[in-house]
């Protein structure tokens, strides 16, 4: 027999609220054990306790889960004994109250606890109290429940704040609902607008038909009655248009300012204090530094920070690999900090704030660091880089190695790291939501890592900006200014266009390019540039107008669109046009593509340059060396080719392209240069293209699946030379057009 829910139907509203009951209170008895643990255990703690307790007992008792009533009466009266002096909880009750938390979140979530495991719990509690003097110790399941349960209903009092359930589902509905209503009652603002010109068209006709009256004064008396009669009655219309615009006017005031309350509240909803995505955390790093023996302090800052619930809800994972992180890799053992003149319990800290319209979220430790010169040799021995490049990296840079898939300092693998996959996965749920994540140390200080996130994925605050005479939002929190910058600023620098921005030069891009939009006649000024990027790798983007900051309700894309090249979602703007949101991660890599691969427009231009007729062809590696090396002798020919970075960026560039050739590695990440070349053989536009598979592969077996694929050709990197591979392409596509 296992501890689950009674099966009848009329029962499940009762079972959800004791599921929502169980959640809480063994959060609050997790959390507040491993405070109780730190510290002496004040009566108001142990009272907090024993509450938690008492209130899950009677709510598994109204539902009847036997199981949960007799874990939760025995880990009160645990509380009880404690409270009147009679036991003092030391780190084995802890470590058996504990045990009986879990307990009772499994039998909250309805998964297996067999009877027996129950009874043991209960009875090996029962031998630590009487252990320490309590032989008699029996818990006592007549007595009479001291505090309110599910079964006495709450008075109107008891809690200034009622708390409903209600689905993400209906808040996300909820919230459009609310931005499509911002956006209709701003509709007005462009009546009232034209309704003020005809006030000022209605004035300047009084004015004509006074001149008019006034030239007439010695005519006939019949047409100045008449010219009088008429300026009356425009008179009239114009007193009527003016109580009717004066009306307008308010009605677009408070329809304004209710839809944004509306949305506002709306919004609020989705709001939840930051102390909601810590249950467990406490625990968590009370466990594991018992594991390898150290001492740790967990503090919490900004619990009441309010983050967006879909925000907070994908902080758990990253939260929890950083946590991990620093008790494995940065806290040093008791001994170890003792040597180092450091108090043996180590502080880690998480702390939530708001600043600038963002959510801040800090990691931080005390420890030993991280050892800079470690990663380098690290990068150096797994190749990530060129040993003369390596040496030249900075520590920031070197830092940005350890958000890489895969990698790791440890040599070894264990329960807690070495597999290199927990900072991988903070840095990918950053930027997930259009966030980043950034790390700074200090040997022998510790380390801090920052979470730079927004404060609602429901609502951006972007920059719009104009291309191609259609509107283009930007995230706001990823640019890093805007300028004008005017064409003698300009500079050619290795092929490439560039300008001086606080001391430094920047590649400058058109948006039309990387767009794929057709470049308008430059006119005389300057031209507006949006500096996007981090670090060292920063681009400006040139666009025709910066039309200003809006606050946008993001609309997700239709899922079956698929992931859109440079875009992430829409949005509605006042006047209920659409407009596309920018990825600007996206857009960062498209643009570092293009300056890699191929020409690029100049911006100083004052006309359209004749496009290319060259033949033109993809080149999809993930050797950087082999691109390079591939992309020269194929422009040296005068073919136009572009490169892809592995076989995922290689399909979706063939899939937007035009290409007359195609020429694919086999081993690459995401999608490899086989399962590429089938891909494109089976869509009915690609596959008529030639595809050329080049590979340091030289078996019979190797060269046989290539071609079984779908290749033209298999050429074998070891053995072609400069002239074996453009005579390979002349073969597959002849000779580059003029």
């Amino acid at each position: 027999m296992s501890a689950s829910l009674p099966e009848n139907a009329a029962d499940l509203s009762m079972l959800e609220l004791y599921r929502v009951e169980s959640e809480t209170q063994c959060a609050a008895l997790s959390s507040g054990l491993v405070e109780l643990e730190r510290s002496a255990g004040s009566p108001a703690q142990l009272e907090a306790l024993m509450r938690a307790a008492h209130s899950l007992k009677g709510a598994a008792r109204i539902v009847g889960l036997e199981p949960a009533v007799q874990v939760a009466h025995v880990m009160e009266d645990a509380f009880s004994a404690a409270q009147l002096g009679q036991l003092t909880l030391k780190r084995e009750h802890i470590d058996r109250l504990l045990a009986g938390v879990d307990l009772l979140t499994r039998i909250g979530s309805a998964q297996e606890c067999s009877p027996r495991t129950v009874e043991e719990w209960v009875d090996g509690l029962k031998r630590l109290l009487a252990a320490e003097g309590r032989s008699g110790f029996q818990p006592d399941p007549d007595r009479q429940d001291a505090c309110p349960t599910l079964a006495q209903p709450a008075t109107a009092d008891a809690s200034p704040d009622r708390f409903l359930r209600v689905t993400a589902e209906h808040l996300n509905r909820l919230l459009g609902l609310t931005g499509e209503s911002l956006v209709e009652s701003r509709r007005l603002k462009p009546v009232v607008d034209s309704l003020l010109r005809l006030k000022r068209l209605q004035s300047e006709t009084a004015r004509q038909l006074e001149t008019i009256r006034e030239a007439l004064v010695f005519t006939p008396e019949t047409a100045a009655a008449s010219l009088a009669a008429a300026q009356e009655r425009l008179a009239d219309c114009q007193r009527a248009l003016a109580e009717r615009l004066a009306e307008l006017e308010a009605m677009d005031r408070r329809a304004t300012n209710l839809s944004l309350r509306l949305h506002h509240e709306a919004l609020a909803c989705r709001m939840r204090p930051f102390a909601d995505g810590l249950h467990g955390f406490a625990r968590m790093v009370r466990d594991v530094a018992r594991t390898l023996g150290k001492q740790v302090r967990l503090d919490i800052a900004g619990e009441s920070t309010r983050v967006d619930r879909d925000v907070l809800q994908q902080l758990e994972a990253p939260l929890t690999h950083l946590l991990r992180n620093a008790l494995d890799h940065g806290i040093e053992t008791p001994e170890q900090r003792q040597h180092a003149g450091k108090p043996e319990m180590a502080t880690l800290r998480v702390e939530a704030r708001h600043s600038a319209g963002r959510l801040l979220i800090t990691v931080s430790d005390d420890g030993a660091g991280i050892d800079v010169e470690r990663v380098r040799q690290v990068v150096l021995r797994r190749r990530l880089v060129a040993p003369e490049t390596a040496t030249l990296l900075s520590k920031a840079e070197l830092l940005e190695f350890l958000f890489l898939p895969g990698f790791t300092m440890r040599e070894e693998v264990s329960e807690l790291s070495g597999r290199g996959v927990g900072l991988d996965i903070v840095q990918t749920m950053a930027r997930s939501v259009r966030g980043n994540a950034r790390v700074h140390t200090e040997p022998g200080r510790g380390t801090r890592f920052e979470l730079e996130l927004p404060l609602a994925l429901s609502v951006l605050r972007a920059l719009l900006v104009e291309v191609a005479g259609e509107p283009l939002a930007l995230p706001l929190a990823q640019l890093q200014r805007t300028l004008k910058v005017a064409p003698e600023s300009i500079r050619s620098l290795e092929g490439r266009e560039c300008f001086e921005c606080d001391g430094r030069q920047i590649g400058l891009v058109s948006a039309h390019q990387i767009l794929e939009r057709n470049e308008p006649p430059q006119s005389e000024g300057a031209r507006p540039v949006v500096v996007l990027g981090t670090g060292e790798s920063l681009f400006g983007l040139a666009v025709d107008r910066v039309l200003g900051e809006r606050e946008l309700v993001v609309q997700p894309l239709d899922p079956r669109l698929g992931k859109v090249r440079n875009i992430s979602a829409g949005a509605l703007l006042e006047d209920g046009s659409p407009v596309l949101i920018a990825d600007i991660d996206d857009l960062i890599v498209s643009i570092e593509k293009l300056l890699g691969s191929g020409p690029l427009r100049a911006i100083r231009t004052r006309a359209h340059a004749a496009p290319r007729q060259a033949k033109r062809i993809l080149v999809v590696d993930d050797s950087l060396t082999v691109r390079e090396l591939e992309r020269k002798l194929l422009t040296a020919r005068g073919y136009e080719v572009e490169v892809a970075v592995d076989g995922m960026d290689g399909w979706n560039a063939a899939r937007n392209g035009h290409f007359q050739l195609i020429i694919s590695d086999v081993d690459m990440p995401r999608m490899d240069g086989i399962k590429l070349v089938t891909q494109l053989k089976r869509d009915p536009r690609l596959k008529t293209v030639p595809m050329m598979i080049v590979s340091y592969k030289d078996r019979d077996e190797d060269r046989r699946r290539g071609l079984e694929a779908g290749a033209d050709l298999y050429l074998t990197k070891g053995s072609f030379h400069d002239s074996r591979l453009i005579e390979a392409v002349v073969d597959l596509i002849g000779e580059a057009d003029a």
